[in-house]
């Protein structure tokens, strides 16, 4: 999949936790019950587009992450979901 800098990306996000939040999906509790395993979608930004076939993407937060472009967690979200989510992506500098 081909990325530019400032596409909008999202990335499915796997947790491992005592307390899922309100964003969690897929949510199974652990055998003996005291975990829960659950995705969490990220809605993040790509700042840079490395030759290495990595991304860099900037979270809502401002921190940043390197990805392969090739991630199966990684993908483009359609342009209708883009347009009602679009106040969740980072702004661009």
């Amino acid at each position: 999949m081909k990325f530019q800098v400032g596409d909008s990306v999202l990335y499915t996000k796997h947790k491992v936790s005592e307390h899922p939040g309100p964003r969690a999906e897929s949510v199974y509790p652990a055998p003996n019950g005291d975990h829960y395993s659950y995705d969490v979608t990220k809605y993040w930004r790509v700042s840079a587009v490395l030759d290495d076939e990595t991304i860099e993407v900037e979270t809502r937060r401002g921190k940043h992450h390197r990805l392969s472009a090739h991630d199966p967690h990684l993908h483009k979200p359609n342009p209708l979901f883009k347009i009602m989510h679009n106040r969740d992506f980072p702004r661009m500098a």
